[in-house]
């Protein structure tokens, strides 16, 4: 932990020394910065935008940016040295536009800055010089906007909203110092990380399990909150228990649980938490003082079940922080854009895909048999075969494949430039609570 804290640091350091450097280099190319842009200014003129329709946008979709290369692929550094090379030229040649508009941007509207987003679009690589300058949102814009969101892991709906339209206008230098300083932590990942490893990639959300070089699964992801953050580390899966139980963290049951009960007696029973003493015998809740001042020496247990805070799997690995990833009975979080949500535990959409594969080498647990002993709600723990490699990390930059540059946005403000942190309050506790407090039964 030490190590990669120190990496972090130097991140900071690396970042803010390059904004200097190359801010040097934008003001020296600002002279030329119009110059730069006088083939995209003066590309062909388009007409309304009901005369330009991309019968090939497809290419230039989302689909495009999807890849079975994983981000510790070992082409990757390769591709973000290239990436920082073309973003070094971008800026020398005085960056892009920024994008400023009173009105909704989307397939149908004229308006002045359309050409601003042309303009930008074209830089970045995402809309081809070929499409020409206009005041027309046309279907080439739209799939360029299309490319442009699944390139910064905003839903990939063609319209410029609010957050589509603040990462349009980080500016190609903040970008590039973005990019160096996720390159440090790549080459501190480089090596063999094993023939089969899960990667939780914390500030894009999401999970890689990868398998002779290749992503085998991917799997949207929620992540600790910024102040309650998902630790860096790197660890190895050795169980999953299907239908685990959960158990009450001793602050959450003086914090929490303590002032429920005042309130709603039937609480425990409602979540079906049963109370279990020293040596194991169950306790009836109707025996506790609940107004109490400390909490009574008790374990708080919720058995299996679809209302478990768990739901039907929890993952292990070897790890300081207990921190662990888990199914959730809360299944519509995963699709909001910001799943920034949890206390450092990650759950994990589609969870019994990620069981599958991770007990495919354990005997005796195909799909089949982890869905009926799931059926049953007993609890299963199981020891698998191998233990599988997991890192928990943090990039926010990145590119592996064909030149297209991934980012994230910045969600526990590590890469030392503020345009890049997440532009919301969204998912910061206002008091702290308990590491497990997101897994507390509602």
């Amino acid at each position: 932990m030490s190590k990669k804290n120190g990496i972090d640091a130097f991140s900071r350091r690396a970042f803010l020394r390059s904004a200097a450097t190359f801010g040097a280099v934008a003001v020296a190319g600002a002279a030329s910065a119009q110059d730069a842009l006088n083939e995209i200014i003066n590309s062909p003129r388009r007409g309304s935008w009901d005369d330009q329709f991309d019968a090939k946008g497809a290419s230039r979709t989302a689909t495009t940016v999807v890849s079975n290369t994983p981000v510790f692929g070992p082409e990757t550094i390769a591709h973000v040295q290239q990436a920082i090379f073309d973003y070094q030229n971008i800026v020398s040649q005085g960056g892009w536009p920024s994008v400023q508009t009173s009105v909704k941007l989307e397939l149908g509207v004229t308006d002045p800055s359309v050409q601003q987003l042309r303009q930008r679009l074209m830089v970045s690589g995402d809309l081809p010089r070929s499409a020409g300058i206009s005041s027309s949102f046309d279907s080439y814009v739209e799939g360029a906007v299309k490319r442009f969101q699944a390139r910064h892991g905003l839903p990939a709906d063609g319209v410029i909203g609010e957050y589509t339209l603040k990462a349009i206008n980080v500016d190609a230098n903040t970008r590039l110092g973005q990019l160096q300083t996720n390159l440090v932590r790549l080459q501190s990942m480089s090596g063999d990380l094993g023939r089969r490893y899960v990667m939780v990639n914390i500030p894009a959300a999401y999970i890689e399990a990868v398998e002779n070089g290749r992503v085998a699964l991917r799997h949207t992801a929620i992540v600790g909150k910024i102040d309650r953050q998902s630790p860096i580390l790197n660890s190895k899966i050795y169980e999953v228990i299907l239908n685990p139980y959960w158990t009450a963290p001793r602050s959450i049951i003086q914090k929490d649980i303590m002032p429920l009960m005042r309130k709603d007696p039937t609480y425990l029973a409602r979540n079906s938490i049963r109370l279990f003493d020293g040596s194991g015998g169950e306790v009836s809740p109707e025996t506790v003082d609940w107004n109490a001042e400390k909490a009574p020496n008790l374990m708080f247990r919720q058995d299996p079940g679809k209302i478990n805070a768990m739901s039907s799997t929890k993952i292990n690995f070897h790890n300081e922080h207990q921190v662990y990833m888990h199914d959730t009975p809360q299944q519509g979080l995963f699709n909001k854009l910001m799943r920034f949500e949890s206390s450092g535990c990650v759950r994990v959409q589609n969870v019994r895909d990620l069981s599958t594969w991770l007990l495919k080498e354990t005997p005796g647990w195909s799909r089949q048999q982890i869905e009926a002993t799931i059926k049953t709600g007993v609890n299963t723990p199981i020891t698998l075969a191998e233990e599988v490699p997991v890192f928990f990390t943090y990039i926010t930059a990145w590119s592996a494949k064909d030149g297209v540059v991934q980012f994230r946005d910045d969600i526990y403000q590590r890469d030392g430039a503020t345009e890049l942190a997440l532009q919301t309050p969204y998912g910061v506790e206002q008091s702290p609570g308990s590491v497990d407090q997101d897994a507390l039964p509602q």
